[in-house]
C-alpha cells in the first residue's frame, strides 16, 4: 500500500469501509451490476430491492456506489435525476417507520448494574475471577456507555493510555477520532463521579480486576478467564448487552448499542438539559441527530424517572 493509499484509507471509518465493500459486492456479486456503472443499472438495482432493504439501506448503497465510482475517477451515476426520482418513488410506495432502538430506562440500568455486582460477588466467593472480570467489564462498559452517550465503537476504541479516572472525582476520555469529528482533531470526554450508579468507580474496578495497565480498556474474555489483547469489536456489543440484561430478567430484545445513548439523552431531556447542553455533551452537531436519539412522552410525563443522579457538568470542562 503506498503513502497516499494509507492515508486515503485513514479517512474512512473502519466500519464505513467494511459497510461500503458488503454494499459493492452486493451490486456486484448478488444482483449481478457491472462497474462503472450507468445511472440506469443504478436506478434498476434500486427497483430490484425496493420493499426488500430498507430505504436506510438503500441509501447505503448509493452512497457506496457514489465513493467508488468518485474515487476511481468516474462520473457518479448515483447523482442522475432518475436515480433520484427512484429512490423518491420507493419512499412513497413502501413507506416505513425506522425502527429504532429503545432508550434503556434508568430502572432497568439500576437492575441491570445490581445483577451484575450480585454476579461478581457470587463468582467471587467460588473464585470463578473469568467470571468476576466479565462482570466488572460489562458494568463499566455500560455505565460509561450511558453517562457519556458513547457509541459502541468508541467505547471498544478507548485506550487505558487515554484515560485518567480519580474516585470520587471525575473520569477524562481522550478519542483520537470519533464519527462526530470529521477533522480528526480528536476530542476529551469528562464525566464527573457519581453517588449511586458511578461511571468512574466502575471504569476503576474493572481495571483494578483485570490488573490492566496500557491497551485497550474493554477485551474479551474466554470461556476459561483468558483476558484477550485487542479490544472488543464494536459488533459484538449488541450482544453483551443483551446477554447481560436477560441475565437480570430484563427483556433484552428491543435494545442494542444505541440503546445506552438513547437511554442517556431522554433522561437528560427529562431533567431539565436544554439541547444546546445536550447536543455538546454527547457530540452532535446538528439538531436532527439529536432528536433521533430522544425519547418523548406522548402525555408529557418523564420517560425515565428523574432521580436525586445529576451531572454536574454539561461542558467540556473537567470535573
Amino acid at each position: 500500500m503506498s503513502e497516499i493509499d494509507r492515508y486515503i484509507a485513514a479517512a474512512t471509518r473502519d466500519n464505513t469501509r467494511r459497510s461500503y465493500r458488503a454494499a459493492i459486492e452486493h451490486f456486484e456479486v448478488t444482483f449481478g451490476g457491472f462497474l462503472p456503472a450507468t445511472s440506469d443499472s443504478v436506478a434498476r438495482y434500486l427497483a430490484n430491492y425496493a420493499g426488500v432493504l430498507s430505504i436506510n439501506t438503500l441509501k447505503l448503497r448509493l452512497s457506496a456506489l457514489a465513493q467508488w465510482h468518485t474515487s476511481q475517477g468516474f462520473v457518479d451515476p448515483t447523482k442522475a435525476p432518475v436515480v433520484r426520482q427512484v429512490l423518491k418513488g420507493i419512499r412513497a410506495v413502501h413507506p416505513a417507520q425506522e425502527k429504532q432502538a429503545e432508550p434503556l430506562q434508568l430502572g432497568d440500568l439500576q437492575q441491570v448494574v445490581d445483577s451484575l455486582d450480585q454476579q461478581a460477588r457470587q463468582a467471587a466467593q467460588v473464585q470463578d475471577h473469568g467470571q468476576v472480570m466479565r462482570c466488572r467489564r460489562d458494568a463499566a462498559l455500560i455505565l460509561l456507555g450511558f453517562w457519556r452517550g458513547f457509541r459502541s465503537d468508541e467505547l471498544c476504541r478507548l485506550q487505558i493510555e487515554h484515560v485518567k479516572a480519580v474516585s470520587g472525582v471525575g473520569i477524562t476520555l481522550y478519542l483520537p477520532r470519533s464519527k462526530s469529528d470529521r477533522d480528526f482533531t480528536g476530542r476529551s470526554f469528562q464525566t464527573p463521579a457519581l453517588l449511586r450508579l458511578c461511571p468512574v468507580q466502575a471504569y476503576l474496578d474493572w481495571i483494578d480486576c483485570a490488573a490492566l495497565e496500557h491497551g485497550p480498556v474493554f477485551r474479551s474474555i474466554d470461556r476459561w478467564g483468558n483476558l484477550g489483547e485487542e479490544g472488543l469489536h464494536a459488533n459484538s456489543i449488541i450482544t453483551l448487552l443483551r446477554q447481560a440484561f436477560e441475565r437480570a430478567a430484563i427483556k433484552a430484545d428491543a435494545y442494542s448499542s444505541h440503546s445506552l445513548r438513547r437511554g442517556f439523552a431522554t433522561w437528560a431531556q427529562h431533567n431539565g438539559w436544554d439541547l444546546k447542553s445536550l447536543m455538546s455533551y454527547v457530540g452532535w452537531k446538528d439538531m436532527k441527530s439529536a432528536m433521533r436519539y430522544i425519547e418523548t412522552s406522548p402525555f408529557g410525563k418523564a420517560a425515565v424517572p428523574v432521580t436525586e443522579l445529576k451531572i454536574s457538568s454539561i461542558n467540556n470542562d473537567p470535573p
